[in-house]
């Protein structure tokens, strides 16, 4: 039997009630039995300052350490302004740095997010694709699991109330497994 498959998830809202911290959960919840999911809470992250790179806070060094000994990545972002969060961003920013010391490099990476309209988070999705060049990531280009009107799926104690949806992450969660085992076999397909 092959060793179990861990996934470093993290998420871009900071409100209690996010419907994107319901969504990492419901992942949580529908990791498929070859894997686990560690939720990495990026709210307490400071902002970033290059002064620092080179001796980070303790948050940081955790962090990374974290996500360097994650076999996969998983993203749950909302969208702001046709983008990703802010915070998010710096939290990216600081785990790729200093030059030469990018936790992220290599990784398989698998994005998801909600929002009340009706894209659904498909432009943060794609700005994080632009940032996994640089940083030389693997992102799963399918499924994409981008839940509009997500406040019609997420009930008042924030539970994923939506079928569809919560299949829709399970697909996503065993494509980036699969994923994350060929990577690690050097991309024998």
């Amino acid at each position: 039997m092959e060793q179990k498959i861990s996934i470093l998830a993290f998420g871009g809202s900071l409100r209690q009630g996010s419907y994107n911290k319901a969504l990492l959960r419901a992942a949580q919840e529908l990791v498929p039995e070859e894997a686990q999911i560690e939720i990495f809470d990026i709210a307490a992250i400071p902002s970033f300052n290059q002064d620092l790179e080179d001796n980070p806070p303790p948050i940081i060094k955790g962090f990374k350490a974290k996500i360097k000994a994650a076999d996969a990545i998983l993203i749950v972002t909302p969208e702001y302004n046709y983008s990703i969060p802010g915070f998010l961003k710096n939290a990216i920013d600081w785990a790729s740095r200093p030059y030469g010391d990018n936790a992220f490099d290599g990784k398989p990476v698998a994005f998801m997010g909600g929002s009340i309209g009706m894209l659904g988070t498909a432009r943060a999705q794609y700005h994080l694709r632009q940032t996994c060049v640089w940083l030389n990531m693997f992102p799963l280009n399918q499924p994409e699991v981008m839940v509009p009107f997500v406040q019609e799926k997420i009930d008042a104690n924030g539970r994923l109330t939506d079928n569809k949806t919560a299949e829709k992450i399970k697909e996503l969660l065993a494509a980036l497994v699969a994923w994350a085992r060929k990577l690690n076999r050097g991309l024998s397909f």
